[in-house]
């Protein structure tokens, strides 16, 4: 019964579509009409009502190429042995094309031998002797519709391989740019983590220490203020700076305005900032400073900055810490030490997300990194990361 199943659905038959159909079968039914009239011979009264019931199915070949061919040739080869002036060869060659653009081509050789045969039983039939020289001229006819048909469906098929595969290459470009835009979004988290925590923190234990200053020295209390009035606008700037560069258009020195990120240069007024806070730090520099990839220097920025803050918030009154950076052949050894109650510190609700950025970048350049507390007390941070690779940022 997969014969008899249609190919196509009606509801998807263009007008056009079917004004070509409607206009094979009037052309079909035209071909055969000069045989009709050939040596002034009067054709019966239904030769014509007969040639268009042999030819009026190609308005479905689309959809039933098999049935429609097999309506075809048996009405026409009736048709010729009723009146052998009612010749349909046009409507039984678009017929076999159809099949051959529409089925598979095993179908489409097994109908081409049929009418093969039909053509040469009919040939012998009223050519008699000289029967090969028509079948011959016959059986080119029948050799084009098949290879015309044959061309078409390997058309369509490569068209449809074509639109598969520009669909499967918009789908992996969609899931490439979901992709990069999640990492965009992890990376914009991990920077705003980092930009705010630290600032917040730095605020919080200025703020405390106003509190504490205030009654004894009013001016240092207000002085204090002012510094956390500075951090705060620093971090304003901070964050303004980093989602900036989300923005599209504007001047070339506004987005020049907006790019620049904290690099080894702002170690200084990092660790000034975490000193005005209450925090005396140290910083350690050994071995000579080669040339940097600036992703390297946003990274071991942002180590100290995240162990600092730690240490801010959990290291207690009386902490210090130091930094210290080493530099070896093609690598970067970045140490942050604190000797405050971190260890000892309870463990904050839920877990945060500034040890797993540190990961993250440090990851990022095949490095690694590792954080617990000290055996003499404190907290130790210290990470490695490799010089001699392209910077991935």
């Amino acid at each position: 019964m997969g014969y008899l199943r249609s190919v196509d659905r009606p509801a998807d038959r263009s007008t056009i579509r079917r004004l070509v159909d409607i206009f094979v079968v009037v052309l079909a039914v035209a071909a055969a009409l000069p045989n009709l009239f050939h040596d002034h011979y009067r054709p019966p009264a239904l030769a014509i009502p007969v040639l268009v019931v042999v030819a009026a199915p190609l308005v479905v070949r689309r959809f039933f190429p098999l049935p429609v061919f097999a309506w075809v040739l048996v009405t026409a080869a009736v048709a010729g042995l009723w009146d052998r002036h009612v010749i349909a060869a046009f409507a039984v060659l678009v017929a076999l094309y159809t099949v051959a653009a529409e089925r598979s081509r095993r179908d489409a050789l097994a109908a081409a031998a049929v009418l093969e045969v039909v053509i040469v039983a009919a040939t012998i039939m009223e050519a008699g002797s000289g029967w090969s020289y028509d079948s011959i001229f016959l059986s080119g006819l029948v050799g084009a519709a098949l290879g015309l048909g044959l061309y078409a469906a390997t058309r369509r098929a490569y068209l449809a391989e074509l639109q598969e595969r520009a669909l499967r290459l918009e789908h992996e470009r969609d899931q490439q740019g979901a992709l990069a835009a999640a990492a965009e979004r992890t990376r914009i988290a991990r920077e705003l983590h980092d930009i705010v925590a630290h600032h917040l923190t730095v605020m919080v234990a200025l703020s405390d220490g106003a509190i504490a200053a205030t009654a004894a020295a009013p001016a240092r209390g207000i002085e204090v203020m002012r510094t956390v009035s500075a951090t705060g606008r620093r971090a304003l700037v901070d964050t303004r700076r980093l989602l900036g560069v989300l923005r599209q258009g504007g001047s070339t020195d506004q987005q020049e305005a907006l790019q620049p990120v904290p690099d080894l240069a702002e170690l200084d007024v990092l660790l000034e900032r975490v000193r005005a806070a209450g925090l005396p730090t140290t910083l350690e520099v050994h071995g000579a400073a080669l040339d940097v990839a600036a992703g390297v220097q946003l990274t071991v920025y942002r180590i100290v900055q995240e162990a600092l803050t730690n240490t801010l918030k959990h290291g207690g009154p009386g902490a210090r810490a130091s930094v210290r950076l080493r530099y070896l052949p093609g690598e970067l050894r970045v140490d942050v030490d604190d000797d405050g109650a971190g260890a000892l510190a309870p463990a904050p609700v839920g877990v945060g997300s500034g040890l797993s950025g540190m990961q993250e970048r440090v990851h990022a350049y095949d490095g690694d990194v590792q954080s617990g507390p000290r055996r003499s007390g404190g907290w130790h941070v210290s990470a490695r990361l490799y010089l001699d690779e392209s910077d991935p940022r």
